[in-house]
């Protein structure tokens, strides 16, 4: 690799186990295995020398790529565009099923359309974050890269003998390069499999490679399928409903916030985290997503997911961590990879996740909201469930009235944040709620009680009158975009004018041309240095307050600005710099997630004003 390509120049494809990212120049560089939270085997994107890749890329020509999906899959498509021809590269990976392997498949092939040209093949893993020397042991039908603690099987796709007939090829302790002419109409490609210890690879059949292809496009049309959404921004609800998919560990349900880890919220900052991990959060707004999608299933496995982490915590001295492993296990050490120089120089590069054992009040609300959600969908929880849920509100009703380290996850010390107190009155009222609706054993009259309580410490010590706002935390006078949820959990009425009074302020202090920042760093230290950008998240939400709030021809059109940042792919990262690129983990649930939300609900304000 010669440099680092921009964030939002990839795609993702995945088994539903672990995913790739591959650029606009046929570049695989960032692939885990054998889960999402593994140690990479490509990680050129956090070090282009020490990282690894593997590139499949035009040689001696200049030449222009463009990426797409074959549509109502997650089949990526890079086209080659040269005056000498078209090529077309086709990178997927066949769908790994809901039983935990070191198994993984990804498909590389490549076909001339128009023309000829002469492609480059380079192959150059890196395991365990570059730290695990390997062997190459080349047999007959193909390659072994093994390390000691995972191995990489390349074989040949032998379409007319083409990318497997030895034109040019260099092996050497760092991988694998080949060089190889393809005409009009020929076309070549390469299989790749992760394991302990795989069998001696084997040629693959253009039949074969053909049947892999047809059962993963297969599979995403017929996913995609028992969607419901019919409405106006179709096209981007459906790719972002198959990127959080892409995104779900199959085996438990657990949806991740991100495929990567270490990519900066600013070049050059320290703000890079390590996101393959399930937040209770992210994954409690993906209950209200696919449900408005349809996808009950997803949505069940999901709360399974949840009660799961409650009943493993026991009598623990808190009933939720707020983040996990895709398995469950709760164990985030964080540690740096100081061999790593990080994104364009941004370092240091984080793997685990120190955050994991904050408080953070507001997944409780979260988490309770979600049930709610789900319950009027037909989704009731158990007698265990239900058990476990009084269980956790009992729980916050001794702990809620105290500091916590909040949404944002800053490392800058506890404080009363609004939102936390916001999302603990959302834990309350929903579980009065549905111990209400279906009779279910709890103590009402105390969770009653206490969310009251919330409910007037908010509206005295939350609002000042000199600000006329909402604000961040008790006793300051920075605003936080996290508030925008407000009017959407029923707390406020949209045209109270505390609230109306509070948007205005965030129009002129938080939004930049429809872009929307999380809160004022400088005004608000968070125990981090440097700065961020606009949180893509927080621009979705501000649609859709002003939405609730009456000002639809405002939210349909910085709704539609917000389309114009997406990739080419219609992938969105965590946030949005100044000059437009894409920045932080890439792509993001949150961004994704609260892209589908917003768009159901203007559609139906949208339809109800028609």
């Amino acid at each position: 690799m010669d440099s680092y390509p921009a964030v939002e120049a990839h795609g993702l494809i995945g088994d539903l186990q672990t995913a790739a990212l591959v650029s606009m120049d046929g570049t695989i560089d960032w692939f885990c295995a054998p889960r999402f939270d593994s140690p990479s085997i490509f990680g050129g994107l956090l070090d282009r020398h020490r990282g690894g890749y593997f590139q499949i890329v035009p040689d001696g020509v200049d030449y222009v790529s463009k990426q797409l999906y074959l549509p109502g899959t997650a089949i990526l498509i890079t086209r080659f565009m040269s005056a000498d021809g078209v090529g077309e590269l086709v990178d997927f990976m066949p769908v790994a099923g809901d039983q935990p392997t070191d198994r993984h498949r990804l498909v590389r092939l490549l076909r001339m359309v128009r023309g000829s040209m002469r492609f480059r093949l380079d192959c150059r893993p890196r395991f365990n974050y570059g730290r695990d020397p390997y062997q190459l042991e080349v047999h007959p039908n193909g390659s072994i890269l093994r390390s000691s603690t995972l191995s990489l099987a390349l074989s040949p796709i032998r379409y007319a003998e083409r990318l497997s007939e030895e034109h040019e090829r260099q092996r050497s302790e760092d991988g694998l390069c080949l060089i190889a002419t393809l005409h009009e109409g020929e076309a070549g490609g390469i299989h790749l499999e992760t394991g302990e210890s795989p069998d001696p690879p084997g040629a693959y059949s253009p039949g074969e490679a053909r049947e892999l292809l047809e059962e993963t496009r297969n599979f995403w049309r017929r996913w995609l399928g028992r969607s419901r959404y019919t409405g106006r921004w179709r096209e981007m609800v459906e790719r972002s409903a198959m990127t959080l998919k892409l995104m779900t560990y199959a085996p438990t349900g657990a949806l991740i916030a991100a495929p990567t880890a270490g990519l900066p919220e600013h070049v050059g900052g320290v703000r890079n985290w390590d996101y393959r991990y399930t937040w209770i959060r992210d994954a409690s707004f993906s209950v209200h997503s696919l449900l408005c999608l349809g996808f009950k299933d997803e949505a069940m496995q999901y709360m399974r997911w949840v009660n799961d982490r409650v009943r493993d915590a026991g009598e623990s001295d808190r009933p939720l961590q707020i983040m996990y492993r895709v398995d469950g296990s709760p164990d985030l050490a964080e540690e740096l990879l100081d061999h790593f120089e990080g994104y364009r120089g941004s370092a240091p590069v984080r793997v685990g996740n120190g955050a994991a054992n904050q408080l953070q009040l507001d997944i409780y609300g979260e988490a309770l909201n979600a049930l709610h959600v789900a319950d009027g969908q037909g989704l009731q929880p158990g007698h265990e469930g239900w058990r476990n849920t009084a269980r956790l509100v009992d729980w916050l009703c001794d702990n809620w009235d105290q500091p916590e380290d909040g949404i944002w996850e800053t490392r800058g010390g506890r404080h009363d944040f609004t939102y936390g107190r916001l999302m603990s009155w959302v834990a309350l009222d929903r579980a009065v709620r549905l111990a209400h609706r279906h009779g279910r054993p709890g103590d009402t009259n105390r969770w009653t009680a206490v969310r009251d309580d919330i409910y007037h410490q908010i509206m005295a010590r939350g609002f000042r009158p000199g600000r006329q706002a909402f604000v961040q935390h008790y006793g300051t006078e920075v605003l936080d975009a996290a508030l925008l949820a407000m009017p959407a959990v029923g707390f406020v009425s949209p045209t109270d004018p505390m609230w109306q009074s509070t948007l205005r302020a965030m129009d002129a202090e938080l939004v930049s041309d429809s872009l929307v920042y999380r809160y004022n760093p400088e005004a608000a230290p968070d125990g981090l240095v440097g700065s961020e950008s606009t949180f893509t998240m927080c621009t979705f939400w501000y649609v859709q307050a002003l939405a609730e709030s009456g000002r639809l021809d405002d939210a349909r059109l910085t709704l539609e600005k917000m389309f114009t940042y997406a990739s080419p792919l219609g992938l969105y990262s965590e946030e949005i710099a100044a000059s437009g690129e894409q920045t932080g983990n890439f792509p993001q649930a949150f961004s994704h997630l609260s892209l589908i939300g917003t768009a159901v609900n203007l559609d139906r304000l949208l339809d109800s004003h028609a």
